[in-house]
């Protein structure tokens, strides 16, 4: 069973599918070379691209993406102001510096290969790498696949996808395992826990409560860190639709001199102001944590700098209960459905992050583990059908302002789940069930392939 934790991955923008994943399968691909003792042995490399991730990879970063994963660098750790000139280095100079360690010959236009026309059979956002010896035989060959919120798996993950995910509570025994929400709620309800309840129970048998509570304030800071500097910087986006970032004007119009003078008529269009610093930070490949995917990371931190800002008693427990609920609510989603637009449109992100805002927020203020739920529910049956249509493939338009009304929505949907008692008339496993029936049922030219939509009816801006 994956962690809640996992949910959230500390990263660069400006797509977790595209930019994230990316990254992260060239880096395994080079560390598998490094392990198998073949490093040194490659001549040659090739690097294939499929489906959503050649239609719209150079407005998502993912040309950057694998080849500096494939250089060595990490999400996580590499410094953003070197994702450009890396690249320019390998073009210039017709060479890769594999893991960082062993240079070979990659020339740009030849060696990486861009497959607008092909689909993978196994997953919408497929990769294929190839590493060539002296004399051009194969060394290794892997293919990859970016299932949403920064996750890859291989060829034989993908294929064993949901038998993997079963047999790890096998191998490894927690308190209250949970697949689905009937299992989750089920759990608080026997047990008299909140959601973070549960899911602490579960982290301890890995970590210790120090260690939790570190990762989730570490999310968490690196979220607000997202919101500061987006409400500071101005300028445009690159990308070249020329994208005018709106986040420090609209903050100042909102607070005029002082924070603690806004009225409560204009807290919530803070909240979608500091979403959408978040997604303008996104997409200048800056440093923000995939929630649960790039698209959507500034959903949840809106909510959460919003409750920070705006509410007495707040604590460290009562932000790692937030980080712990989102993690969990995140879940359910991961298991039942999908959190790939690729897969199944923006539902599968900006309505993943909604349903996933609005249950922490009712869990902080409160909220039963039905409230909770039912907040989750509501956020996700009013995302249903959303497509995902990025004009030019940039995580931009429509992109941040959907942050900005999902945060708005998400605090809406807290407060009115808070008003009753009762559950809702349809499960959150019912919704969820939905979200991927009508991910299914959608054409491919809206997952994140720019084929309709506003990619193609807005070509100018």
């Amino acid at each position: 069973m994956l962690s809640p934790l996992d949910m959230f991955a500390i990263g660069v923008g400006p797509s977790s599918s595209h930019t994230v994943g990316p990254m992260k399968a060239g880096l395994e691909f080079a560390n598998k070379l490094e392990k198998n003792g073949l490093l040194l042995q490659v001549k040659g490399l090739k690097s294939h691209l499929y489906g959503s991730l050649a239609l719209t990879g150079e407005g998502h970063g993912t040309f950057l993406a694998v080849l500096n994963g494939l250089s060595g660098q990490h999400p996580k750790t590499i410094d953003p102001d070197t994702i450009y000139s890396r690249v320019e280095e390998i073009k210039n100079s017709n060479e890769l510096n594999l893991n960082g360690k062993h240079k070979v010959a990659f020339n740009y236009a030849t060696d990486l290969l861009i497959h607008k026309d092909q689909f993978l059979p196994e997953h919408a956002n497929g990769m294929r790498f190839t590493a060539l010896d002296l004399d051009g035989n194969i060394l290794l060959e892997e293919e990859y696949f970016s299932i949403g919120g920064g996750f890859i798996l291989d060829k034989e993950q993908i294929m064993n996808r949901k038998e993997n995910e079963a047999s790890t509570d096998q191998e490894i025994s927690v308190p209250y395992p949970f697949h689905n929400a009937e299992e989750l709620f089920g759990h608080c309800h026997k047990n008299n826990l909140s959601v973070a309840e549960v899911v602490l129970a579960n982290e301890l048998v890995f970590k210790t409560r120090i260690e939790v509570y570190k990762e989730a304030l570490e999310i968490a800071e690196v979220m607000r860190y997202s919101v500061n500097r987006g409400i500071l910087h101005d300028g445009i986006l690159p990308g070249g639709l020329n994208v005018k970032r709106r986040a420090p004007q609209l903050y100042s119009k909102l607070i005029k001199n002082d924070l603690n003078l806004v009225s409560d008529q204009d807290r919530r269009l803070l909240a979608m102001t500091y979403a959408i610093a978040v997604n303008e930070e996104n997409a200048a490949f800056s440093r923000v944590v995939t929630a649960p995917t790039n698209g959507s990371a500034g959903t949840i931190p809106g909510v959460l700098e919003y409750y920070r800002n705006f509410y007495l008693g707040v604590t460290d427990d009562k932000i790692v209960e937030f980080i712990l609920t989102a993690g969990a609510i995140g879940n359910l989603y991961k298991y039942g459905a999908s959190i790939s637009a690729a897969e199944v449109g923006c539902q599968g992100e900006i309505g993943v992050a909604c349903s996933m805002a609005a249950g922490a927020m009712t869990a902080v203020l409160g909220g039963s583990y039905l409230q909770v739920e039912k907040a989750a529910e509501i956020a996700m049956e009013h995302c249903l059908g959303m497509t995902c249509d990025p004009i030019n493939g940039l995580v931009q338009i429509p992109c941040i302002e959907r942050n900005g009304v999902a945060a708005s929505k998400a605090i809406d949907i807290a407060k009115l789940s808070l008003l009753e008692n009762e559950p809702g008339k349809v499960s959150l496993d019912a919704v969820i069930h939905t979200m991927m029936q009508t991910g299914r049922d959608m054409s491919t030219r809206y997952k994140e392939t720019a084929l309709a939509g506003l990619a193609v009816n807005v070509v100018e801006c």
